[in-house]
């Protein structure tokens, strides 16, 4: 897989250690990543390793203490101001008093875009997902996987160029996951967006993604980058190729080293 080399998020030597009652808790440690424009980066290792921490600190909802991160050439906090990002929660977090539409509307009535431009972005969202026709019905109308996507395209509404998603697919049960995933490539190769995802599951993370990025146990560092041999044209039959059971090995043996090191 090969990207056109622009650099959009870069950490250099990333720390970030929080301070508790209990003392300090080293939550990252000297991370150094560069992820490029268009690339669809997953982040996997143990609970508690730093996959959402360094996610959250992309997006500026988590101050780092030690070196230095980048997104877009600008710091976390320009970048949210420039809303360079859309951002997909773990639960799809949608109001249930607000139909689909207005929930999709939401970020764009607080960025002030006028109603005709909400309407068109709201229709466009909802197509590129999967959901035209939906926009009157209310959260709870929805199936769980419907839910997701819709929070997708509440994160796609304002056409922002970077995705960071934190375990979107997780509660899900393995048919509706498979076919979300199915349905993400078709949406990263349509859209073109840089994608960071954070999950558990190494089949997910070795299907979808053009780089794979191993993270050990506390404090969190990164064990392996894998850059994914496999086509952008990725059928789920891809699963049982030599070449996916190759990677998925390699995953396995740099979350099982990183066990090691701790």
């Amino acid at each position: 897989m090969t990207t056109n080399g622009q650099t959009v998020i870069e950490a250099n030597n990333l720390d970030l250690t929080f301070q508790t009652n209990d003392g300090p808790v080293h939550a990252l440690k000297d991370v150094n990543l560069q992820i490029d424009k268009g690339d669809f980066v997953s982040f996997i290792g143990p609970s508690g390793c730093g996959k959402t921490t360094f996610l959250r600190c992309i997006a500026a909802l988590e101050t780092p203490t030690g070196g230095s991160l980048s997104v877009n050439g600008m710091t976390p906090d320009e970048a949210r101001r420039n809303r360079a990002y859309g951002y997909v929660f773990q639960a799809a977090g949608l109001y249930p008093w607000r139909t689909i539409a207005k929930n999709i509307k939401l970020p764009l009535e607080i960025m002030g875009y006028s109603k005709s431009d909400q309407d068109k972005r709201v229709n466009e969202v909802l197509e590129l997902v999967d959901l035209a026709g939906f926009g009157g019905k209310y959260p709870w109308q929805l199936s769980g996987g419907m839910q997701q996507r819709a929070s997708i395209a509440r994160a796609l509404a304002f056409d922002a160029d970077i995705l960071l998603m934190d375990e979107p697919f997780g509660a899900l049960d393995e048919i509706v996951r498979d076919h979300l995933n199915e349905q993400l490539l078709q949406l990263w190769a349509r859209t073109d967006k840089t994608i960071g995802f954070v999950t558990h599951s190494i089949p997910e993370a070795v299907y979808l993604s053009t780089k794979i990025v191993v993270m050990s146990p506390r404090p969190g560092r990164i064990t392996d980058v894998i850059e994914s041999p496999l086509p952008k044209e990725r059928p789920l039959d891809i699963r049982d190729t030599p070449e996916f059971i190759e990677v998925a090995h390699r995953v396995r043996e740099g979350l099982r080293a990183g066990h090691a090191d701790d």
